[in-house]
């Protein structure tokens, strides 16, 4: 009895005008970037970005190590995904892949821990970005593991996930003055006209809103795209 060898299905490439958030994807990132990287490159507390605490000799070098470390997440994840690079150049998509765990996202999440710790913005921050720092290690070493062992439906949703908590100091950004117009009025009722109460509200507030609400998004995203009896 002959068996009967099915053709290989070829699919066609995903042309870049069919994924248009690619190019202004990118250029976020590097805009970003271009405002944010370079006061650390100068290595002067003074110039930095986010407040150092007074003596911050352990925070700034810290700091600065995750900014770096950041930065390159934020690059290289922009061609991770995007569906036509990835189609073309499955080489590139792996050496890119590595850099952005190794020389990235770990790096920057392990320091994201003790910055969260030394920063001066209140405990709920502090929790926020701790826990940001966690999950954002754990997504990529997940996904990271997944394609080590050819599992790359997991590997694709455990990278989207990490993709989004790269990207969420974008949005971190976004929501600071969302949240300090919001509360303004209140400052010299409910805050007792104590800006350092005010400051540490709208940066916890911040923190939460900037990873949590993309996180969700992204879940319901993914679930959506995946067939019920695959859940």
């Amino acid at each position: 009895m002959s068996t009967v060898v099915r053709p290989a299905v070829q699919r066609s490439p995903v042309r870049w005008w069919r994924r248009p958030w690619v190019g202004p994807l990118a250029l976020v990132a590097v805009l970003f970037l271009v405002y944010s990287l370079p006061p650390y490159l100068t290595g002067d507390p003074a110039l930095s970005r986010v407040q150092v605490p007074s003596g911050g000799v352990v925070h700034y070098p810290l700091l600065v190590g995750h900014v770096l470390f950041g930065a390159v997440a934020m690059l290289t994840c922009c061609f991770q995904v995007w569906p036509a690079f990835r189609a073309r150049s499955p080489r590139a998509h792996r050496l890119i892949g590595r850099v952005y765990v190794v020389a990235g996202v770990l790096p920057a999440s392990v320091l994201a821990v003790p910055v969260a710790l030394f920063a001066p913005f209140g405990p709920v921050a502090a929790v926020s970005n701790v826990l940001l720092g966690l999950l954002w290690f754990g997504c990529t070493v997940a996904g990271w593991r997944a394609a080590r062992q050819r599992r790359f439906r997991q590997h694709r949703r455990w990278m989207v996930r990490s993709f989004v908590l790269t990207m969420s100091i974008v949005t971190n950004r976004l929501w600071g003055p969302v949240w300090t117009v919001v509360l303004a009025p209140q400052l010299p009722t409910t805050f007792g006209g104590d800006e350092a109460f005010f400051g540490a509200t709208v940066a916890g507030l911040t923190t939460w809103t900037g990873w949590v609400l993309p996180l969700l998004a992204c879940q319901w995203w993914l679930d959506r795209r995946t067939p019920a009896a695959a859940r």
